[in-house]
């Protein structure tokens, strides 16, 4: 197929990311025929400045990315009865030419609903919609398939009645949750990824300890180890904690603060997340996936973890959805290097939330896992805004 040029598009703000949703349709069937396509949106590879300059791309991960949503197949549809909706996720590359398609967006898939409703994918099924008794807000939640990771998410969010369109339309500015790192209050998302264990790897532990020593070498020393939580949920990540970096990094003591975004300690989280990679079975010359968090105590009252979060070998400002989410679920595993930062009243409790503090603010998540230790699922609260609607020049 001839895809035109400029492309129809929307441009929309999922949590704390941005982000280009295209209709599946409009695109060519093969994945294999996207990367151009999409490079040439986002303005990459732009090896010198890394600005973004001739595409929508910001320079940063977290504005580099891509949804492409489309109707479910008639074999999905029979597989997941409910299923509205289907998604892909690309990762862009910003001085590569790399696109990244091994992993899931948890802040833009907050407005994969919002997209596939306003772009006519799908209407909310009378089963999913309700009411809110203390607001009177109506709610719909849409069910999505991950392509990416083979998962299913759900989202749920406000929406009005349009008589002209005979069709329910969301609602995104309502006063209901702010969120860390956005300026403002919006509609409240609430996002759930659906037995969310083994997305990237089949096994929520991928080598089925909750914790691993890793053996690293750094320029200046060989032989090095330090431990690592590998856990899978929602996205692969490797959990480190603060006080073993500060003894790789050769620091003197607790109170001695880590500069996250300092060039030598990116290159040695980088080392660690490759040798994580490995170990998890996945490709480290992936940047996406595994992600890497550094843990650490809360600086803060009602805070369980602190949390300094890398992505595409950057620190990030805020924490990824799937990270922060795959942290929650990592709470929840006896033994983890996240359980024991979480007081034990709150770990015993299948159900309970947990606070994240990351460098814009905190983060609520929570995971429900069964007696079995199945996680059943993560969820997250959100919120989203459309910028723009129309076409893009590729």
């Amino acid at each position: 197929m001839k895809v035109p040029n400029p492309l129809p598009a929307s441009f929309l703000r999922g949590g704390t990311s941005k982000g280009v949703y295209i209709n599946r349709t409009r695109l060519p069937v093969s994945q294999l025929l996207w990367d151009p396509i999409f490079l040439g949106i986002m303005g990459s590879p732009d090896p010198i400045h890394a600005r973004q300059l001739n595409g929508m791309g910001g320079g940063v991960s977290s504005l580099s990315k891509i949804c492409v949503v489309g109707p479910p197949s008639q074999e999905l549809r029979s597989r997941f009865p409910g299923l509205d909706v289907t998604y892909n996720f690309a990762q862009v590359g910003i001085r590569d030419g790399a696109v990244d398609y091994s992993g899931n967006c948890g802040n833009l898939s907050t407005m994969i609903g919002v997209f596939a409703l306003d772009d006519g994918i799908c209407k909310p099924k009378d089963s999913s919609l309700r009411k809110d008794p203390k607001t009177g807000a109506t709610t719909a939640t849409i069910r999505s398939f991950n392509e990416n990771t083979s998962k299913l998410v759900d989202t749920t969010f406000p929406v009005r009645w349009k008589d002209q369109t005979r069709s329910w339309i969301p609602v995104l500015d309502l006063d209901q949750a702010s969120l860390a790192g956005v300026p403002g209050r919006a509609s409240q998302i609430v996002l759930d990824f659906l037995f969310p264990g083994g997305a990237g790897t089949g096994k929520l532990l991928p080598t089925g300890n909750a914790v691993d020593m890793l053996r690293i070498d750094t320029p200046s020393k060989t032989g090095l180890s330090i431990r690592a939580s590998l856990v899978d949920a929602t996205n692969p990540t490797v959990f480190i904690t603060s006080q073993d970096l500060r003894e790789i990094l050769g620091l003197p003591s607790d109170s001695t603060p880590i500069d996250h975004s300092n060039p030598d300690v990116v290159a040695i989280v980088e080392v660690i997340r490759k040798t994580g990679a490995v170990r998890m079975g996945l490709d480290p010359s992936l940047q996406a996936q595994p992600k890497i968090a550094v843990l650490s105590p809360p600086s803060n009252a009602g805070v369980e973890i602190g949390v300094h979060a890398f992505s595409m070998g950057v620190v990030h400002k805020a924490c990824p959805a799937t990270l922060a989410l795959c942290l929650g679920v990592a709470s929840k595993i006896r033994g983890s290097l996240a359980w024991d930062l979480v007081p034990s009243s709150q770990t015993r409790d299948p159900n309970s939330l947990v606070n994240l503090q990351h460098p814009s603010g905190v983060l609520t998540v929570g995971a429900s896992i069964d007696a079995n230790g199945e996680v059943l699922s993560a969820k997250a609260v959100g919120t989203g805004k459309r910028l723009m609607t129309g076409s893009v020049w590729w």
